[in-house]
């Protein structure tokens, strides 16, 4: 399986992830899957040269290439023309939009790849692949099928974590089928919430809230966590196998959803007399304000003396 990895509008965290993969690593998941990559700006030893004729041969049709990564965001700007960001003086994004018409598959690492990133709507004009924020249609359009007959794989995440990547990488090496979500995560990884698995879930049905770091109790009513609204596994497939945002106390940033980054603070949630803006996934606001009130009234002595464990 022939593989292509193409950085665009990147900062290379989704290469330094994909670097932490574990059982396997990234060289063993490579070989297990018999997996030749023709190109990668870090792991590859040949030089920028070799990169350039692998390029050639795969436009011109006499290498085929089974798997385009891209990571990074697709930059329009100035005005359309993608000076911003050319190789070789072509603009990476017609670079990519030409890989993207003869791969087999096309996957985007990272949220910057799979929704444009920071800078949607500025100057740069950053998009995604095949989404810009939530609204279909980026470098490519919404209708847009890979050889496979899939679209974009969207691996989203800021880094994507290496165990979506790796999976997604080994499922297309095998010929497994990757059921996709609306926005085009597969949804083994993203079909779950950041919420579930987190050891502060019993504080937050509870209603046990913080307003400041450093304490057991949920961080979603005032300090900014996302975990409630996010699709992503990083409380079942723990970081370096170890832990995850809101395991170590910091709240999650949704990174996985096409309006990562926000605008608003990422420590504070926005709501209107302490009712959060944006509720849990599932949970509608009349149901929420009947429930809250009697959550907290019933919330055990142990939860509110913060005796449960992280």
């Amino acid at each position: 399986m022939n593989i292509f990895w193409f950085q665009s509008g990147s900062c290379g965290g989704d290469t330094m992830s994909f670097l932490c993969s574990t059982d396997p690593d990234a060289a063993e998941l490579f070989a297990a899957i018999d997996a030749r990559l023709l190109w990668h700006p870090s792991l590859s030893n040949d030089a920028p040269a070799a990169a350039r004729a692998a390029l050639d041969e795969v436009l011109a049709g006499s290498l085929p290439l089974d798997v385009l990564v891209v990571e990074g965001s697709l930059i329009f700007g100035p005005n359309g023309s993608g000076a911003f960001d050319t190789k070789d003086g072509r603009p990476k994004k017609d670079i990519v939009n030409d890989l993207a018409h003869v791969a087999r598959y096309v996957v985007a690492a990272g949220t910057c790849a799979s929704f444009g990133g920071i800078g949607r709507g500025e100057e740069i004009d950053s998009r995604g692949l095949q989404f810009t924020g939530a609204a279909p249609g980026g470098l490519l359009p919404p209708e847009f099928l890979t050889r496979s007959g899939l679209p974009v794989i969207n691996i989203a995440g800021c880094p994507a974590h290496p165990a979506a990547l790796a999976g997604a990488l080994a499922a297309l090496a095998s010929g497994a089928s990757l059921a996709l979500d609306v926005f085009q995560r597969p949804e083994d990884w993203y079909g779950p919430l950041v919420h579930q698995g987190c050891t502060r879930n019993e504080y937050h049905e509870f209603r046990v809230e913080e307003t400041e770091f450093g304490q057991k109790g949920c961080l979603f009513f005032y300090m900014g966590c996302q975990g409630p609204l996010t699709g992503a596994s990083c409380n079942k497939t723990l970081w370096n196998g170890r832990s995850s945002k809101t395991r170590a106390g910091v709240p999650c940033f949704g990174c996985t959803e096409p309006h990562f980054p926000q605008q608003a603070s990422f420590f504070a949630t926005r709501n209107i007399e302490g009712i959060p803006v944006r509720l849990p996934r599932g949970v509608d606001r009349a149901h929420y304000l009947a429930y809250k009130g009697m959550a907290a009234e019933a919330a055990p002595q142990r939860l509110i003396q913060r005796k449960g464990h992280i």
